[in-house]
This record gives C-alpha cells, sequence and structure tokens, in this order.
C-alpha cells in the first residue's frame, strides 16, 4: 500500500510529547526494523505490505485510509470491488 504523505505519518509519529509514539516503539509494534519506518518518515520509501499498512494504523489508532492509500487492483477494478488491507 502507498504511503499518502510521509508528512502525515511525520503528525503521528516522532519523539515529542504530542505525538502518538516513537518510531522505535512503532517499529517494534509492527515488527519491523526501525530503518523501514525512518525510511518512510524521510520519504525515502513510500509503500509497504498491507499487513504492515495496517499493523502501523492500528498501532497509531487511525484507519488505515487516513494513512494508506487502497490500491485497488486491476482484476478488482473490473469487477467493482476495492481491494481491501486485510484481504492481501
Amino acid at each position: 500500500m502507498k504511503l499518502k504523505s510521509p508528512g502525515l505519518l511525520r503528525a503521528f509519529v516522532g519523539p515529542e510529547d504530542d505525538k502518538k509514539m516513537s518510531a522505535r516503539k512503532l517499529a517494534r509494534y509492527v515488527d519491523v526494523h526501525p530503518s523501514f519506518i525512518d525510511h518512510l518518515l524521510a520519504d525515502r520509501r513510500r509503500s509497504c505490505e498491507p499487513k504492515t499498512a495496517t499493523r502501523i494504523a492500528e498501532a497509531l489508532e487511525v484507519p488505515v485510509e487516513v494513512l494508506f492509500d487502497v490500491q485497488v487492483s486491476t482484476t478488482a477494478q473490473r469487477n467493482g470491488k476495492k481491494k481491501t488491507a486485510l484481504a492481501a
């Protein structure tokens, strides 16, 4: 799934007291390397697996659609269905 905006993710993640959690804590929750989260925050990486996107959204207590574009597969487009984060 494609991250909508690194800035949007930074609004939730960071060392500041007003953020939901640190990048390191998010990485532990999602079970990814901390550098993966850093790459998303720094716009060096823009996408991840649907399961990872779902875990990030869950950790930050927001719907996955807030942070990520829910991609629609070509087959789903023909059938008129969206591919959800949980389907993949």
